[in-house]
């Protein structure tokens, strides 16, 4: 018996048999004009360089002093890492877990799994992990929410810029760089692309 795979359009649920675009194409939905598929142009090789990136910066980003705070003659330099662990002493443990899943292990786990899915195709290695670290990585994507917490210091310091005196760390700087290069990630790893890749190891 033969086995036929369809796909189902995510805006309007019409059932279609899969597409093989090639690179530049684009593949719509017929009946509603959903962009379903565009394969993008050296999706590998730029996951897999932006992944080296990402991995680079996010131990100072997390480590690294973000923002001094002088106040009354009295400095404090915090860190990411160090707000999570202010969260808990003040007993706000709910708080501080979503911190830190959501700006630190989160983001972590997203870059080592493009990292390594992507070192696993752009060198053509077989992994019988890659299935498993692709459908981890598309669950990912929901949770690592570094631009928020961006929003929540970018608050903070319009609101303590008139009664303190600040002063921005590398860690700073390297958390902007580390939230671009995550958005330029999500934006090159073509996930069907992906797969494709993946199944084709697999045989």
């Amino acid at each position: 018996m033969t086995k036929i795979n369809f796909i189902a359009c995510p805006e309007c649920d019409l059932l279609l048999n899969p597409a093989r675009p090639l690179l530049g194409e684009k593949v719509h939905c017929p009946r509603c004009g959903y962009l379903l598929q565009r394969p993008r142009k050296q999706s590998i090789e730029r996951t897999f360089a932006l992944s080296i990136a990402g991995f680079i910066l996010i131990f100072p980003a997390n480590l690294m002093p973000l923002i001094g705070i002088k106040m009354l003659g009295n400095s404090k330099d915090g860190t990411l890492w160090s707000g999570v662990i202010s969260l808990f002493e003040e007993h706000m443990w709910g708080i501080a877990i979503l911190v830190f899943l959501s700006s630190i292990l989160f983001p972590l786990l997203n870059i080592i799994l493009s990292l390594l899915i992507s070192t696993s195709l752009f060198f053509n290695k077989p992994n019988r992990y890659l299935a498993n670290w692709m459908r981890l990585l598309q669950h990912m994507d929901e949770w690592a929410m570094l631009e928020v917490y961006m929003l929540g210091m970018i608050v903070a310091c319009v609101k303590l810029a008139s009664t303190s005196e600040l002063k921005f760390g590398f860690g700073l700087y390297a958390f902007v760089a580390l939230l671009i290069i995550t958005g330029m990630l999500a934006s090159s790893l073509d996930k069907v692309l992906f797969w494709r890749y993946i199944n084709q190891l697999k045989k």
